[in-house]
């Protein structure tokens, strides 16, 4: 265990109106919570390194990312606090958290171009009970909707390095498979039809609220 902490770093904390917070950097290939599936998980870790939070539910993390995604995770260390900051985690705007990722994706063929900015408001469900995949389309309910939008970093002919924001509490697979679904899929994302690597490119670098801005250091890809 003490093994496993040691790659769990605390990257902030502080106090805010929602209570106070911590700010850890998930490393790609562990879990956020415990569950069925087994193998390193977030929360487990997070119960040794900080034990104020051991009695918290899902040792009060606010929100998870998928098993290759690596960077920031907020947790909460009260239970009244956690639900205050999974409150704001659903909105946009001045009162919601900022969410901000970056990704390498490369154009699939028949794609022309990928702009240099833009976004999207796409519409995302689960397939059927347990499904890897999620299903994308232009139209649904509410609740199934994400909205981004992304800006160019870096760019060749096929492939593109982008930083990408999160608007209002992102759904399952969100920017794995909106970005997919535009041809573009991201490098490492087998599971999307992303070219191999040896790890998905797709890191948390940056949470921003209030006047508090955390960073993960960006991943050498």
């Amino acid at each position: 265990m003490a093994a496993m902490e040691s790659q769990l770093d605390l990257l902030a904390s502080g106090v805010s109106e929602e209570g106070p917070w911590i700010v850890l950097e998930k490393p790609s290939g562990w879990h956020t919570l415990e569950g069925r599936s087994g193998g390193t998980t977030v929360e487990a870790a997070l119960r040794q390194l900080r034990p104020d939070v051991a009695s918290l539910p899902e040792a009060g993390l606010v929100h998870r990312l998928d098993l290759g995604t690596s960077g920031c995770l907020l947790a909460s260390t009260t239970p009244e606090g956690r639900e205050r900051w999974r409150e704001r985690w659903s909105r946009r705007g001045t009162r919601g958290v900022s969410k901000f990722y970056l990704a390498d994706v490369v154009l699939r063929d028949g794609v022309a171009k990928l702009p240099r900015s833009g976004g999207f408001q796409l519409h995302f469900r689960s397939r059927y009970r347990r499904s890897a995949k999620v299903t994308v389309s232009d139209r649904g309910a509410a609740e199934e909707r994400g909205e981004c939008r992304w800006r160019t970093i870096r760019q060749d002919d096929r492939r593109s390095e982008l930083e990408i924001e999160l608007l209002g509490p992102g759904r399952r697979h969100q920017i794995r498979a909106g970005f997919a679904a535009l041809g573009a899929p991201l490098v490492g994302d087998d599971l999307y039809g992303g070219p191999p690597a040896d790890r998905l490119h797709l890191h948390a670098w940056r949470l921003a609220f209030d006047e508090q801005i955390v960073e993960s250091p960006p991943p050498r890809w």
